[in-house]
């Protein structure tokens, strides 16, 4: 049987097609980003920012626990069969939201949701790892995540004018059933397995026996600095992105803005996030990740900062454009980090053991954000926040070694 080669340009046709795959996964959650609040508040009179938020909370706990299985089962039974499983998950969720005659249905819907992305993205990740190897880690991660949140963003703008339009059903989730068609057909007759490539890189680096999936847990959680310093970056990131999505939209709402100025602003954060990745990701590969990783989450603290003191279209979108800078320097870094450190044959379940505590970010900040809102506010919650991203910095900053392939190694074995 012929070694499967490695490289962005060997894989050129796949990798191409991966990054087409994960921007559909983006804009499944794209559909939801401008106007799930709202409809909460709007369609279901929902008024406390809590209950309003339970749908993130949804969706973050069951994407934070697919993770984990998503890593774990891909490196077992192989990357293409959780791809389409996952998409066989994300049918459902425009349906049930258009439909939906209670809040109830809204929140089964992002349990799917959620269950959807941690296998789909978790597994376009693994997959662009696996073609590319070792040098090009940075760039590929970039490009996935460029093309997940680029998606989102333009899903957010597009389902924002529609729903000035049309109103905030049907229409705007119309989106979603078409990206799930796609994303399940193309994944079914066009994708190719490629753990072989995985299989590939372990060998010609010496062969390591795969440890216990306990044993990767724990490096990953609390014994390896960098894995560990990686782990609660990531969950402090989404966080951030978890109040952006839920509690944004309602502050500015809860000022004046219209749908399509929130649309904006909801789309100004992931736009160049998404687009910021493609040179972060590859910057990364030369410079190192520590350097933009804490400077990437002080950032995100200072303009999460702004966004809670400040008011102001204007001052808003320029603290969004800040926050996507700043997310767009942290994102792709991140998983770069957990795949320096780690093993060819552990590869997917550190991954999804990271990706597990970086999306329960999205439940613990609609939680906290969802109390704090409550009890003293919007804009307290938002600064709370604001000033949590850049302890988290500091920490990261504290703890986390670089582990670029270039320089001496951190590898776990």
């Amino acid at each position: 049987m012929t070694t499967p080669r490695l490289g962005l340009r060997a894989n050129a046709g796949q990798f191409a097609l991966l990054v087409g795959v994960n921007g559909l996964v983006g804009g499944m959650v794209g559909q939801e980003r401008t106007l799930l609040p709202l409809l909460g508040r709007d369609a279901f009179g929902i008024t406390g920012v809590a209950v309003a938020l339970t749908f993130l909370v949804a969706f973050g706990v069951t994407k934070a626990v697919t993770n984990l299985a998503a890593g774990h089962l891909a490196d077992r039974y192989g990357r293409k069969p959780v791809l389409v499983a996952g998409w066989l998950l994300a049918m459902p969720v425009p349906l049930l939201i258009i439909w939906a005659p209670s809040w109830e249905w809204i929140v089964v819907a992002n349990v799917f949701l959620g269950v959807s992305q941690g296998l789909t993205w978790s597994t376009t990740v693994l997959m662009k790892v696996d073609l590319v190897g070792a040098e090009r880690r940075g760039l590929a991660l970039g490009l996935n995540e460029a093309a997940g949140y680029g998606a989102v963003a333009l899903t957010a703008l597009a389902t924002g004018f529609i729903a000035a339009e049309y109103g905030l059903r049907p229409a705007p989730f119309f989106l979603g059933i078409a990206f799930a068609g796609l994303g399940l057909g193309v994944s079914v007759l066009f994708v190719r397995e490629t753990r072989g490539h995985a299989r590939a890189e372990q060998a010609s680096g010496g062969d390591t026996a795969r440890p216990a999936w306990t044993t990767v847990v724990g490096w990953t959680t609390f014994r390896e600095p960098s894995l560990s310093a990686a782990s609660q970056a990531g969950l402090v990131n989404n966080l951030n992105d978890g109040l952006a999505w839920g509690l944004l939209p309602l502050h500015y709402a809860s000022l004046g803005l219209g749908i399509v100025q929130i649309a904006a602003l909801s789309a100004a954060y992931p736009a160049v996030w998404g687009i910021g990745q493609t040179v972060t990701g590859a910057w990364s590969d030369r410079i190192g990740r520590r350097p933009l990783i804490v400077a990437g989450m002080l950032l995100q603290g200072v303009a999460i900062l702004a966004i809670g003191l400040g008011s102001g279209f204007e001052l808003w979108l320029a603290a969004a454009l800040t926050l996507g800078v700043g997310t767009a320097m942290v994102y792709p870094t991140l998983l770069a980090v957990i795949v320096d450190v780690a093993e060819p044959s552990w590869r997917g379940a550190a991954l999804g053991v990271y990706r597990l505590w970086r999306d329960l970010g999205f439940a613990v900040g609609a939680v906290i954000a969802g109390i704090v809102a409550d009890r003293l506010g919007m804009p307290a919650a938002i600064v709370g926040v604001g000033l949590l991203t850049i302890a988290s910095g500091l920490l990261a900053g504290r703890r986390l070694a670089e582990t670029r392939p270039t320089v001496p190694s951190r590898r776990v074995s």
